[in-house]
């Protein structure tokens, strides 16, 4: 809290009336009365002319209640309860960094102390903002409006000048009001101390904590305080809101430099408006003044998403040599491992909300959720899984190592290793069925030689109809019968089947296909469907096989006589016995 100097004190008295203020903390002797200043030499810099510059963070803060974005429930419940005058003594703002809660509490005070234009208004959820009350609390400078830092003023003596001062009333405004920031780092003293007044303060009172660190708050104080949490503000609000204020400071950014800049601020306004203004002052630095997405990357060493897609699709077909040269590449381009990993895991993040179906990720283009979605049909559940945990020990080895680029190196190469395994549950069934037996001409040092890949092998059904029937028989009886109706085959290569399909299929039929196949014979398939002529589909033969069975006969001398004698009568199948055909008339 800010002393005051008292009029009546000799200094403040003895100070020449028209000596200005501002000749205080600027290497000034204060004269007496009917003396001349001394000055002494400055080595401060001294401004070359026009107001200082205001960081965006301050100056787009919240003004009125509608310019806090992200927090709607809150507006609504504090303007319900202005209007029905059921206002609590004391409110606890709690939230991450930057997601408005002094803010707020300033918009509060506001609210509560707003006279309107005409001198007469009472509280309002729209405070006019051009009143007196609510011009010197938006500069800070209103004398029943108190802020205090409870990170620089934790002892129980900080406290106690706030007990002693709320038994006066309000100066001016309707409401005495205590603004502490950061109310968590009061000490277990102060806090007691408080208590009894926080339970029972003055009508004319009114508290409003700021803090982070919820947790830390006494239970005994939370009780005594309307609580609000303010929620991260979402990535899409955020980057809407940055390109507004970009607009209003006539700066030309893309799209996705401020989706860049969003994510990166992890649901905080401040943080983002701290880097919109870096990223601003780099562009600046390139010349043309525009902030795109290739210069936010490079400004927060974020890796390119097409690279880290590149990089993933590496590990997925096992081309060691080529990742751990993408992987080089983008550390000499400034992208640390640590970034590399978590773009990587985020990538198959990403994959997995697309798997389940999820809504499509706004920030990609056509072409990249078109590649999302490939290996999202491609890969099944374990396979992602098995991916995201191995990602994430590398990414602890990474930030453990000395040398970060060669453990990213290692973690890398055992994410392309490993990710081809079958998980436990497949080991146990291959083992089973004899797919790890060596053969009886392979000698030891030959079959430890041998890939994985070639012992999964050995559990690959020899023909489609055999792969029907795998999957017939471990229960996938459904998707089975549908490959019997509507595929028609045009290669089978295990692991690759290229189809096209005769008749509609849901639109989760790859997916299931490739999870089914995954399962019964223990490694990932690669399924094409393909333009050109192709085969019919096992229905469609059958279909085929019976018309031709029946035109044999109908053509026959003897049905022919039948239905000559009977020309009522009607051809039927029978399934029993086989296929045979019958007259009735």
């Amino acid at each position: 809290m800010m002393i005051m100097p008292d009029s009546d004190s000799p200094d403040f008295a003895s100070r020449d009336p028209d000596m200005p203020d501002d000749a205080l903390g600027l290497g000034l002797d204060l004269p007496l009365a009917g003396q001349s200043p001394a000055v002494k030499p400055s080595t401060a810099p001294v401004p070359t002319g026009g107001a200082a510059y205001r960081v965006l963070a301050r100056k787009y803060r919240p003004q009125t209640f509608a310019e806090l974005i992200g927090q709607d429930a809150m507006v609504q419940t504090l303007g319900n309860a202005i209007k029905r005058d059921r206002l609590a003594h004391a409110f606890l703002m709690t939230g991450v960094r930057g997601v408005g809660k002094t803010s707020t509490a300033r918009l509060i005070a506001k609210a509560l102390n707003c006279i309107g234009t005409d001198g007469q208004g009472g509280p309002t959820i729209d405070p006019c903002g051009v009143c007196e009350p609510c011009v010197a609390i938006a500069e800070g400078r209103h004398i029943d409006v108190i802020e205090m830092d409870a990170a620089s003023h934790t002892g129980v003596d900080d406290v106690r000048e706030i007990i002693e001062a709320v038994r006066y009333s309000a100066v001016s405004a309707r409401y005495k009001i205590y603004i502490i920031d950061e109310v968590h780092m009061l000490s277990k003293n102060a806090f007691n101390a408080l208590l009894k007044t926080l339970e029972e303060p003055p009508g004319h009172v009114k508290f409003l904590f700021a803090t982070t660190e919820v947790n830390k708050v006494p239970i005994t104080v939370l009780s005594r305080c309307q609580r609000f949490d303010l929620k991260r503000i979402s990535t899409e609000k955020l980057s809407a809101h940055f390109a507004e204020i970009s607009a209003k400071e006539a700066v030309a950014a893309e799209a996705e430099a401020l989706t860049l800049i969003a994510q990166a601020a992890e649901g905080s306004v401040r943080d983002g408006l701290s880097i919109l203004d870096q990223a601003i002052a780099h562009a600046d630095m390139e010349g043309d003044g525009k902030v795109t997405a290739a210069q936010v990357r490079d400004m927060l060493g974020l890796s390119d998403r097409g690279a880290i897609r590149r990089l993933f699709g590496l590990i997925l077909i096992g081309d060691a040599q080529a990742m751990l040269a993408e992987a080089k590449n983008q550390y000499v381009l400034g992208v640390e491992p640590l970034a590399m990993f978590a773009g990587l895991l985020s990538e198959v993040h990403r994959l997995t909300l697309a798997k389940v179906g999820a809504p499509r990720d706004k920030a990609l283009d056509a072409e990249a959720a078109a590649v999302v979605e490939d290996h999202a049909d491609r890969l099944s559940f374990p396979v992602l899984h098995r991916l995201w945990q191995l990602l994430l020990k590398g990414q602890e080895e990474v930030a453990r190592a000395s040398v970060p680029l060669d453990a990213a190196d290692m973690a890398l190469l055992r994410v392309v290793h490993a990710a081809t395994l079958p998980d436990p549950g497949e080991l146990a069934k291959m083992i089973g069925e004899g797919a790890f037996t060596a053969t009886p001409s392979a000698s030891a040092s030959t079959a430890r030689d041998v890939p994985p890949t070639a012992n999964v092998q050995t559990l690959m059904p020899a023909d489609f109809h055999a792969l029907l029937e795998r999957l017939s028989r471990d229960g996938f009886v459904s998707l089975e019968m549908t490959m019997r109706d509507v595929v028609r085959l045009v290669d089978y290569a295990p692991p690759l089947l290229a189809y096209q399909l005769a008749g509609p299929v849901a639109p989760t039929f790859m997916a299931e296909l490739r999870d089914a196949l995954a399962k019964v014979t223990g490694t990932r398939w690669e399924l094409q469907e393909r333009a050109g002529e192709a085969p019919p589909s096992l229905l469609e033969q059958e279909q085929a096989a019976a018309e031709a069975d029946k035109h044999i006969i109908l053509e026959s001398p003897l049905v022919k006589a039948a239905f000559a004698a009977f020309p009522e009568a009607e051809l039927l199948d029978s399934d029993e016995n086989g296929m045979k055909w019958s007259k009735s008339a």
